[in-house]
């Protein structure tokens, strides 16, 4: 079980961290690298060249025009997760549109801005599909959820 994080910028890693701790904690390999799709375009693909066939989802986290998400997809079959990060723009709508506007062919699986849990989440969900363990830890995980919230709603009622 492998997953990529590619961020565009070291700005990024802040909101990914725990995140990849997460996936860390299920027993999946993580690869995390800061690669641009406008600043490095050469290294980018040439590293997506060089993990295809060897990693089962890429999640790609990036702020403003965010285009990294797509120009990954475009140059691979590995499922891709986009993580549309806040910037200090339009806090984050802009990211969130370039990821979800993808054209037709070519597609991004895009969760909430800021939402390093819910990409990590979609990738498990996605690796799931190979990987059965994985989906009786989801099971389990939304387990813990449900009962955190009876939890909570029990000592509010008191």
């Amino acid at each position: 079980m492998k997953v990529v994080v590619i961020m565009g910028s070291k700005s990024d890693y802040p909101k990914l961290e725990e995140s990849i701790n997460f996936l860390r904690k299920y027993g999946i390999e993580v690869i995390v690298r800061i690669l641009s799709a406008h600043r490095t375009p050469s290294e980018l693909v040439e590293f997506i060249k060089e993990i295809d066939n060897e990693v089962d989802v890429i999640i790609a986290a990036a702020g403003k025009a965010a285009h990294l998400p797509g120009v990954i997809a475009a140059n691979t079959l590995i499922p891709v997760v986009g993580l549309p990060i806040k910037s200090s723009t339009m806090d984050g709508l802009d990211s969130l549109l370039s990821m979800v506007q993808m054209p037709s062919g070519i597609p991004v699986a895009t969760v909430t801005i800021d939402s390093g849990l819910n990409a990590v989440l979609m990738a498990m969900q996605i690796m799931s599909i190979k990987y059965p363990k994985l989906k009786e830890d989801l099971k389990t995980y939304r387990e813990e959820m449900a009962q955190k919230v009876l939890e909570d709603d029990e000592n509010l009622r008191g």
